[in-house]
């Protein structure tokens, strides 16, 4: 990809000239102020020996919030104590006079401060000798500014409360993280704007939550502002892992206006619990399968797709890219490096069998487990190409552990294709390709996808949405369609939206899904909306519709499971009360709660676990105990099964045994029709060569089955009465032939009118009739009356 300044950029969505920049900072440039590097030097130069006094506006908050220069933390080394030993990061502006005491008489004194307070502090305030003093506090709009003198306490305590939770009134937001757990959907930094025409100081590390266990419309959302994080750096476009108790963050790139240089790599952890960060440095890599060596740095990537399963205990990172805002002492002028690797951490407390410290049962310690996937399959090739801003999708079953779907992304000028999918088996560490069939989703980057699970755990569809195209060159165009690929059949089926509210056209946004509702985030909207505000949409997944109105369903469980699919580990979460949509059904079969008889993709697959797996099926059960849908085993031994009894009767099982037995008798009429019918032909066969040797007088005038010709009691030629008995065949026009062919048939040559049945209108004389005219059986004729064409093989 061309350098930041030159061209768009998948990730970026905006370019903006980062040159135009490049003579900016300092305190001036971001409205800040100069600030000494320790209280002691100040002390010496200025003030004189005398205890330190933390300013006005720290004075109420806990020392390890307090904020340093532009309002950002203080590292370590800025932290000073106060008299009594605690720490403090005493801002120099604010700090009163410390001269030593001298013996003023009273009233000098008195003059003295208040010709201090009236004239010296506030020329101190802005004298060039101490810089500008006092905090470059962000502002209402989101614009660095210069802080105003605070001399009222309720407006002191309104101002610090402010700083200390994240802001949840913004414009737009879009490159942010997102997770949910237990019903709380948690969104971390990004970049966000708080006014129309922001251009720059975009990147953020706010935190703020949407409460998913309440019903809410989308025009005011419950969000929720949590404490600004003095640890975890404001990045875009990395991934928020989530465990059952807690969020990693990994990966993401630093600002670019202003130019902001990372700093090497740490893994940040939220414990949900405890509301608290913790910081996991230096993490390394081990020894594993397909991986690269152990005891390598990780490295802090950008613009991957991830995904976590807190069900097995681990998350991934597909892809992404490396450069000079990502990685610490990466030069700006080396190019960017895109990647096509899959970066595996196993979370504290969970086992891994592909990882080789982890054999024989082990779990990983406190820091987790690092594995870098390099070599798994097809990734070593050169079909396997490099992508960035794609997404990475769980799909259960078929392998021991389930499917991971690589979909969409790209790098600065190349996008992969969505006609054959990327399938990762994560028992095996190793990569596939399987084709689709469907019309198909045009290329794209930066979309969203979930994944709900058929009731039954029948199929798994995934939703793809939005996203954006950066084709031709300098042009971005964001998508609003929504499009399912069903699994196992890997067909996709465009969302029919028209007559919809649908949002703005939108990519670098967050999907997650709760309840069967997809809960959209943010998206950057192209420069022709002024804002998105509050940027919170939700997709009812199983109706296919947009929603002014997010539903939320009592009786699920922490996890958010189908409810027969909580006794298994591999139930999909965010799928409670999601029902198989009719256009999925009409692909691959089945009803609302499953059953799909789609079984396999529909382009078959040759290896890997799409060719030999199943996906996990459960068993349904009705309101009144009773079975709704029949279920199958998995394909693997260690795969989860069902575990629920039937408790009613086996509704399904019974309609099936009816429908089994009409078949079977069905199919018994049709053999036995089939048979009469080859009788009859047969009969009819040989009718019709023994009129041709009459004919021709090769038979003297008399057939050796001259029964076949005529009815009993019928004369022949001669006058003579006919003793034969016949097959059932009798003429129907009641007129001599002539001596000609007709309708195929040729009488006996100087033969008498060919008279009416003997015996009257019975079928077997019909049928007769009909072989005398020269009229071949049918097999539907049989099928209409098969008690005639009997009687007539029975008279032969």
């Amino acid at each position: 990809m061309l350098p930041r300044s030159k061209c768009p950029k998948a990730s970026a969505f905006k370019e903006i000239d980062v040159d135009k920049f490049s003579n900016e900072g300092g305190a001036d440039a971001l409205g800040g102020h100069t600030f000494y590097g320790s209280v002691d030097d100040y002390r010496k130069q200025v003030i004189g020996a005398r205890e330190p006094f933390v300013s006005v506006v720290e004075q109420n908050a806990p020392w390890n919030e307090r904020k340093g220069p532009g309002g950002l933390p203080h590292n370590q080394s800025d932290i000073f104590k106060t008299g009594d030993g605690s720490p403090s990061n005493t801002e120099i502006g604010t700090v009163e006079s410390a001269a030593p005491r001298r013996a003023f008489p009273s009233m000098a004194r008195a003059l003295c401060g208040v010709f201090i307070v009236a004239v010296v502090l506030p020329l101190l305030h802005n004298a060039p000798l101490v810089g500008q003093a006092g905090h470059a506090m962000l502002g209402a709009k989101g614009v660095m500014r210069k802080s105003q003198s605070i001399r009222e306490g309720p407006v002191l305590e309104e101002m610090v409360a402010k700083r200390q939770n994240s802001p949840t009134d913004i414009c737009t937001r879009w490159s942010h993280q997102s997770a949910i757990v237990n019903g709380t959907l948690y969104v971390f930094g990004g970049r966000a704007t708080t006014d129309i025409g922001q251009t720059n100081n975009t990147w953020n590390n706010d935190f703020v939550t949407i409460d998913l266990t309440k019903t809410w419309q989308i025009s005011s959302p419950t969000v929720n502002g949590l404490p600004q994080p003095s640890g975890p750096p404001p990045v875009a476009n990395g991934y928020l892992w989530n465990s059952y108790d807690s969020l990693y963050l990994y990966g993401g790139e630093y600002s670019d206006t202003p130019a902001t240089s990372p700093v090497p790599y740490a893994l940040w952890e939220y414990n949900i619990a405890s509301s608290s960060w913790k910081e996991h440095s230096n993490p390394q890599t081990s020894t594993g399968n397909y991986s690269n060596a152990a005891n390598q740095p990780v490295q802090e990537a950008a613009e991957g797709a991830g995904f976590s399963v807190p069900e097995l205990g681990r998350g991934w990172y597909f892809g992404g890219h490396l450069d000079g805002y990502t990685t610490a002492g990466w030069s700006q002028q080396t190019a960017r490096v895109y990647l096509k690797s899959l970066l595996e951490y196993t979370f504290p407390g969970y086992s891994n069998t592909g990882v080789q410290s982890l054999s024989s049962g082990k779990t990983a310690g406190s820091d987790g487990v690092w594995r870098n996937v390099t070599e798994g399959g097809l990734q070593d090739t050169s079909g396997f190409t490099e992508r960035a801003d794609g997404v990475l999708i769980y799909v259960p079953g078929f392998g021991d552990e389930g499917l991971l779907l690589g979909l969409a992304g790209g790098t600065s000028s190349k996008y992969t294709a969505l006609n054959v999918i990327d399938v990762y088996d994560i028992a095996t560490s190793t990569w596939y390709k399987q084709a689709t069939s469907g019309s198909t989703p045009g290329i794209r980057v930066n979309p969203c996808a979930v994944a709900a699970s058929a009731p039954d755990g029948s199929s798994t569809n995934v939703y793809l949405y939005g996203g954006q195209t950066l084709i031709p060159y300098g042009d971005q165009t964001q998508y609003d369609d929504m499009w399912i690929l069903t699994i196992p059949s890997f067909t996709w089926i465009k969302v029919d939206t028209a007559n919809q509210s649908v949002p703005p056209a939108r990519a670098g946004h967050t999907c997650n899904i709760w309840d069967g509702q997809i809960v959209v985030v943010g998206g950057y909207v192209g420069p022709n909306i002024s804002c998105d505000s509050p940027g919170v949409y939700v997709f009812d997944a199983s109706k296919l519709q947009w929603q002014n109105l997010f539903t939320a369903l009592s009786g699920g469980d922490e996890q958010n499971q189908q409810s027969g699919q909580t006794q298994g580990p591999s139930g999909l979460s965010g799928s409670y009360g999601y029902q198989v949509p009719g256009p999925v059904q009409s692909v691959v079969g089945g009803a609302s709660t499953g059953g799909a008889t789609v079984t396999a993709p529909a382009q078959k697959a040759t290896e890997g676990p799409l060719a030999t797996g199943k996906p996990i099926t459960y068993t349904i059960t009705g309101s009144n105990g009773a079975t709704v849908t029949e279920t199958s085993t998995p394909s693997s031994p260690s795969s989860p099964t069902a575990t629920k009894q039937n408790s009613g009767p086996n509704i399904a099982a019974i309609v099936a045994g009816i429908i089994a037995g009409l078949l079977a008798l069905l199919a018994a009429y049709l053999g036995f029709c089939a048979w009469i019918y080859r009788r009859q032909l047969l009969l009819y066969k040989n009718h019709v060569a023994m009129s041709q040797r009459a004919a021709t007088g090769t038979d003297g005038g008399r057939a050796e089955k001259a029964g076949f010709l005529f009815p009993r009691g019928s004369s022949d030629p001669a006058g003579k009465t006919s003793t034969d008995q016949s097959s059932g065949v009798a003429a129907s026009s009641g007129k001599a032939s002539s001596g000609k062919a007709s309708s195929g048939y040729t009488s006996v040559p100087g033969g008498p009118p060919l008279v009416g049945p003997v015996g009257g209108n019975s079928t077997a004389s019909s049928s007769v009739e009909d072989l005398v005219r020269g009229v071949e059986p049918s097999f539907v004729g049989v099928l209409l009356n098969p008690r005639r064409s009997l009687r007539v093989i029975n008279r032969d």
